[in-house]
């Protein structure tokens, strides 16, 4: 069963606090739900960057390798989306959640790195970041500059010559930090999922491990995404939801675990 938490319910969220305050570890995994309050659409949502650009036609390894001026396009277009937005408060309430010590660490499947703009300093970008150009070819890594997403040309790689892509994860392309990220989700006791509905893998493999580990779920989403993995220990509701939007949520349990 899964316990719903009321925003109008003040004993709730101090209940939730505790759980969180008692936990040996606690970690959180994001996706693009986070940053909707930043400008930033879910890419997947209707009018989203997948309506336009298929990803089978633009967003795969094979695609960069064979037409890079075609992999450009979609390239391009993402950087314009990304350019100039700002970490909101659900992102800066994890980093205080983290400077408090009441944070491990956070998984994420964005690629805007708005977690480290707002002052997280452990972040796995399982999906990569948007900040950097990489050489496939004599791995190059280099930051991004605006111009080279406004510019007809693809970029180069000063050392090789070969075009350069964003430090993204392409389909076909192996996750970032997998075995790190296992490692930190091992022990995890509660596992914070934000703005995300945990259905692409290997990120959704998470709230289950921490489950079969004898783990809480903390879920912040407008709707209900995870499955019901059923009762924990001795009857204890192990799901909690906290229904809204995260730029409110969130920063709502810091406060709570404040004490304010």
């Amino acid at each position: 069963m899964t316990r719903v938490v009321d925003q109008n319910i003040e004993k709730l969220w101090a209940d939730a606090a505790v759980v969180v305050q008692n936990a040996g570890k606690v970690v959180a995994l994001t996706g693009a739900g986070i940053s909707v309050g930043s400008g930033i659409p879910d890419f997947r949502s209707p009018g989203g960057l997948w309506s336009r650009f298929s990803p089978e036609e633009y967003a795969t390894l094979e695609v960069f390798q064979r037409d890079p001026a075609k992999a450009w396009e979609l390239f391009r277009t993402l950087g314009k989306v990304l350019a100039g937005k700002q970490a909101n408060a659900a992102h800066r309430a994890l980093a205080e959640l983290e400077s408090m010590g009441l944070l491990a660490g956070i998984v994420t499947q964005n690629i805007d790195s708005l977690h480290q703009q707002a002052g997280s300093r452990r972040v796995f970008e399982i999906h990569g970041d948007h900040r950097h150009l990489q050489c496939l070819c004599c791995h190059t890594l280099i930051p991004v500059t605006p111009e080279q997403y406004q510019a007809s040309m693809i970029p180069l790689c000063d050392h090789c010559g070969a075009p350069l892509k964003p430090n993204v994860v392409l389909f076909g392309e192996p996750v970032r930090d997998l075995e790190a990220i296992y490692a930190l989700v091992a022990d995890c006791d509660l596992l914070l999922v934000i703005g995300t509905s945990a259905q692409v893998y290997p990120a959704a493999a998470l709230p289950a491990m921490v489950r079969q580990g004898g783990g809480r779920l903390f879920e912040f989403n407008r709707e209900p995404a995870l499955p019901d993995f059923g009762t924990g220990r001795s009857g204890r509701k192990d799901h909690w939801f906290f229904p809204g939007d995260v730029v409110r949520t969130l920063p709502r349990l810091v406060t709570a675990c404040r004490g304010d």
